[in-house]
Parts: structure tokens; C-alpha cells; sequence
């Protein structure tokens, strides 16, 4: 008898939704002009930041890019 196999790749709901918001974030491609940077949140703050991101259906990187850019705006062509 042959087993029922999943085909690689195919995407199914969460078995444990709790566990799925958890889960570490998939590497992002690297752009050879862009920096890496690491902060510690608390578990219930990344939930919140990926529920968040969900819903507005971006990940949780752009949606902190946008953050940092608005908080932090480019003003290198600003004069003194």
C-alpha cells in the first residue's frame, strides 16, 4: 500500500496558530546595500508586530522599514 504524501511546497493552515506566530521570520534577501539590524522584543510584542503586519498583508520588516523611515527621515540634502 502506498502512503498519502503531502507534494513539497504545498501550503496548508496552521495546525497551531500560537506556535506559527512564534516561529522565527524567514531570512529577507539581502540587498548589498542594506544593513542587518537586531533588537530584543518580548514574545508578546513580536505576536503583536506580526498580527499587525498580517492584517495590513506586508511582512513584519517593511512594516518596521516604514516605521524607521517615517520616525527618522533622510536629511542629508538638508542645509544647516
Amino acid at each position: 500500500m502506498t502512503e498519502h504524501r503531502t507534494p513539497p511546497g504545498f501550503a496548508a493552515r496552521p495546525a497551531d496558530p500560537e506556535r506559527w506566530v512564534r516561529a522565527p521570520e524567514k531570512p529577507a534577501t539581502t540587498n548589498r546595500f542594506t544593513a542587518r539590524l537586531t533588537i530584543d522584543v518580548t514574545p508578546a510584542l513580536r505576536g503583536r508586530l506580526k498580527v499587525a503586519a498580517f492584517q495590513r498583508g506586508i511582512t513584519v520588516a517593511d512594516m518596521l522599514r516604514a516605521l524607521l523611515i517615517r520616525e527618522f527621515p533622510d536629511t542629508s540634502g538638508d542645509v544647516p
